[in-house]
């Protein structure tokens, strides 16, 4: 089984590299910059790649030429905080380009890759579901996550006929550098549950929202 994984560098992207690696997969890494964690780990990885770059994703799929892509997982993202009275549009377009067109590039740039029976999760928020949004704030990071969650279902039905499923998954309040620490999980549980949830996916569930500890969460 071949993995591939966007922000494999730290965080759940790290961690999902490990997990997949203990089981025999053999992964690959992508990042925009590897660290020593990454190298570590004695994995395939592609360095140098940023998501929002349509060069830098033909490159990704040139070293990818004749190998057969299993799994997909879009992990790469980006999480800013606007409120109503501190509005940065700058960084709501980061977030737009990063978490919502960065999965639809990566997947479209790598879909002679994937064969029947593949699969791609893309990781996404609980914060991206208009019935869940109890709080407000998070502008961009909530829209780009919505407008992912849609990206997905579509990509699920113009996908099915490939063969190929989707997953949409919410890995959780996870305690990584993008949370600042926070979060009531660590990366390495988080990613344990992500691969059971992408191990469970069928084309029957293919384009459902998951909460990584495998609730469906609701639109």
């Amino acid at each position: 089984m071949h993995v591939v994984i966007t922000g494999a560098n730290r965080g759940i992207g790290l961690s999902l590299c490990k997990a997949y690696k203990e089981v025999g997969a053999e992964v690959t890494g992508v990042c925009r910059s590897v660290t020593d964690d990454l190298t570590a780990l004695d994995i395939n990885v592609v360095n140098e790649v940023d998501v929002t770059s349509a060069q830098d994703l033909v490159k990704l799929g040139q070293s990818l030429q004749g190998r057969q892509v299993d799994v997909l997982i879009n992990n790469a993202g980006v999480l800013r905080n606007e409120s109503i009275g501190a509005m940065d549009f700058s960084n709501i377009q980061l977030q737009f380009d990063v978490n919502t067109l960065g999965p639809l590039k990566t997947t479209l740039a790598l879909l002679p890759h994937l064969k029947q029976g593949s699969k791609v999760a893309n990781i996404t928020s609980r914060m991206g579901s208009i019935a869940d949004n109890g709080s407000g704030g998070y502008y961009g990071y909530r829209m780009s996550k919505a407008a992912l969650n849609i990206a997905s279902v579509s990509l699920a039905k113009d996908l099915l006929p490939k063969g190929v499923a989707v997953g949409i998954i919410h890995p959780g309040f996870v305690q990584t550098d993008m949370v600042g620490g926070a979060g009531d999980i660590s990366a390495d549980t988080a990613a344990s549950r992500i691969k059971t949830r992408i191990d469970e996916l069928t084309l029957e569930t293919s384009g459902t929202f998951w909460h990584s500890n495998g609730e469906v969460l609701p639109w």
